[in-house]
């Protein structure tokens, strides 16, 4: 050790020691928090409206009634809705009082719009007593009523919904406390809680994702608390682990032979975070990349004009009614139809109550049948100037391409293009849609974040109850570590400092909330 570092060293360790201790005061209380609402989230996400449970909530689909092709229904959008070919279109049921088949319609800006299938004109807002009714439809419980229409509360906070707002919230009355948010802008069903996810989330997504609805009601101003916070807190775990590196003895240790210098509390926290630190800093190092700081992981807009290539959308007019009209019985019977192009070729993609999906020719009537070789040539316009380098049909989920927490098709085809970006396309084999995609900056942050953040390694997460035995595991760990940290922090806040402290030059004194050390 040189003269000029053994002078800086006394300073350097004093504020090595007093930053851990006094972020660690407030990151020891956030890491407890995060720990155990993470656990809970493992089993109990934040409430959504899954496809499954709004498909068994639609009613069954007519198709002679549904006299107003998409072109139409297109049409009757306003104006500027119109320059772009829209991110989705859908045939289903709205319920009421007066049930009739509906095209829901996404424009290419995000806004929601749906038209009349039986007579093309564009449904207007909808009062407190039409989502009442549409809720005891969707719902099947006579008893559901209106309880309040609100722009937001703490279960419709995302911003995907604006375009819906103002929500009728509807109280079903069933068993599990069921409630339902229908739009008021087009009579949509939107979202549903129930009483135990509602308690659950308030030990789990809430703090976890420090969701309250007056900061996340200000998406810039949420993003920053989140990403400050957890730099803060990424700056207490590094001051913790060397500081904890530096306090410990393996081979010379200390009288008692002990490898920590410390008592009671002090000794939980500096050996649970040591064998603990490195998931601590990997985790909150990993939350705080989720967040995307200073965009270091944003992705290109997509490229509406190759999609449109690729599909061959708008090349005619999609014939309407299709050749057959579909049919079934009960859960079989089609609770929704997505017309869709696939190489210039109109396509009717079926689902049913249970999800099941069905593709057939619009213009025969036929179950669809895609090759590889028409997606690997259609596929082509989606990366200009780029070449499919490898075809892959993926049968089985892989790191990359997994359903833990959401849902995935298989099989799927994977194409790997050779273009700078090297952009992976994940294409639905039934019908020829994009599925998803991915690029080399998102691989990376698959690494980043799912891989460090949730453990979500295949080899893993396949063989429950094995991933839940290593979260669990680690949780604790990281909880030990960070409620001991708590409760040396609230000594020190509550205890004066004696006459020796005060009198106590700079660096001396180690530890998060130093306590008497053993010799």
């Amino acid at each position: 050790m040189t003269s000029a570092w053994r002078r800086a060293w006394p300073r350097l360790r004093h504020w090595l020691y007093w930053t851990h201790r006094w972020l660690g005061i407030g990151g020891c209380l956030l890491f407890v928090m995060w720990f155990v609402s993470g656990v809970v989230m493992m089993y109990v996400g934040y409430p959504t409206l899954t496809d499954e449970e709004r498909l068994a909530g639609l009613g069954p689909l007519h198709f002679e009634q549904a006299v107003v092709p998409p072109s139409a229904a297109l049409e009757a959008l306003p104006p500027a809705a119109r320059t772009q070919p829209p991110r989705r279109m859908v045939l289903e049921v709205q319920g009421g009082s007066a049930p009739e088949p509906v095209w829901r319609i996404t424009d290419a800006r995000g806004g929601r719009h749906t038209i009349s299938a039986r007579d093309g004109h564009a449904l207007g807002p909808v009062d407190a007593a039409q989502a009442e009714a549409i809720a005891r439809g969707f719902s099947g419980q006579p008893g559901a009523h209106w309880a309040e229409t609100l722009e937001r509360d703490q279960w419709t906070v995302p911003q995907g919904l604006n375009p819906l707002r103002p929500l009728h919230r509807i109280e079903v009355g069933d068993a599990a406390g069921t409630e339902l948010y229908v739009s008021s802008r087009n009579g949509e069903v939107v979202r549903d809680t129930t009483r135990s996810e509602r308690f659950w989330n308030w030990l789990g997504s809430v703090p976890h994702w420090i969701y309250f609805t007056p900061l996340r009601a200000d998406p810039p101003l949420w993003h920053e608390v989140v990403v400050w916070l957890s730099a803060a807190c990424i700056v207490s775990a590094v001051t913790g682990i060397v500081i904890g590196i530096l306090r410990v003895r393996l081979r010379r240790r200390f009288r008692n032979g002990a490898v920590t210098p410390y008592k009671g509390w002090m000794a939980w926290h500096h050996i649970a975070g040591l064998i603990g630190g490195f998931f601590v800093l990997t985790w909150i190092i990993s939350g705080w990349l989720s967040m995307n700081p200073n965009g270091w992981f944003q992705r290109g807009p997509g490229d509406a004009a190759a999609m449109a290539r690729y599909t061959g959308a708008g090349s005619s007019p999609f014939p309407w009614p299709p050749a057959a009209l579909p049919a079934g019985e009960g859960a079989a019977a089609p609770r929704e139809a997505l017309p869709m192009w696939f190489d210039g070729r109109p396509l009717l993609q079926l689902r049913d109550a249970q999800a099941r999906v069905r593709v057939v020719d619009a213009a025969t009537g036929a179950p669809a049948t895609i090759g590889r070789d028409d997606i690997v040539r259609a596929a082509a316009r989606l990366r200009p100037g780029a070449t499919v380098t490898q075809a892959t049909l993926q049968t089985r989920e892989d790191f990359h391409w997994y359903g833990h927490h959401r849902e995935r098709v298989l099989p799927v085809w994977r194409l790997e293009f050779d273009d700078a970006a090297r952009s992976w396309i994940y294409i639905d084999p039934s019908s020829g849609q994009v599925a998803g995609s991915n690029d080399s900056n998102s691989r990376l942050r698959r690494w980043l974040f799912n891989a460090a953040h949730s453990l979500d390694f295949p080899w893993l997460i396949q063989y429950r109850p094995a991933w839940d035995i290593v979260v669990w595991l680690l949780s604790i760990i990281g909880t030990v570590a960070s409620a001991s940290g708590v409760v040396i922090g609230w000594r020190r806040l509550r205890r004066k400092p004696s006459l020796r402290e005060r009198g106590a030059r700079p660096g001396v004194h180690g530890g998060a909330c130093a306590s008497k050390p053993i010799n």
